[in-house]
């Protein structure tokens, strides 16, 4: 089993800067084979892609959407992923939430990942 924390949400304004954290928690975790991804979920709307990063190799993927202003990376030591998120906007409010999958083949596509968090939500006033 696999547990996935998420902190660092909140309240900012329109161009601000918010770093999500996710923690994680669990024996089965491979460094070797595992991605962690973010996603994201508006209200009424579907969980959507923002980024993901392959443990062993470091490479990370992003959604057009966020690239340039969203950085994803990871701390091997600590078994944590960030998202630092630069020049937020109010269409990036919803609620983020990681997640992890081993042998990921798509990181774009959610069903790839097998365990997520419970989220944290991130609001952009305007």
């Amino acid at each position: 089993q696999i547990q996935l924390v998420e902190t660092g949400g909140g309240l900012v304004h329109d161009g601000g800067s918010l770093n999500l954290n996710c923690e994680v928690f669990g024996r089965t975790f491979n460094r070797y084979r595992n991605t962690v991804g973010w996603f994201r979920q508006a209200p009424g709307k579907e969980r959507d892609f923002v980024a993901a990063i392959r443990w062993y190799s470091g490479t990370t993927e992003y959604a057009d959407s966020v690239k340039g202003r969203f950085t994803i990376s990871r701390d091997n030591s600590k078994l944590t992923v960030d998202l630092q998120m630069n020049t937020l906007k109010p269409e990036d409010t919803a609620i983020y939430f990681c997640a992890t999958g081993r042998n990921v083949d798509s990181t774009m596509i959610s069903s790839e990942y097998d365990y997520w968090g419970q989220g944290t939500q991130v609001t952009v006033s305007s």
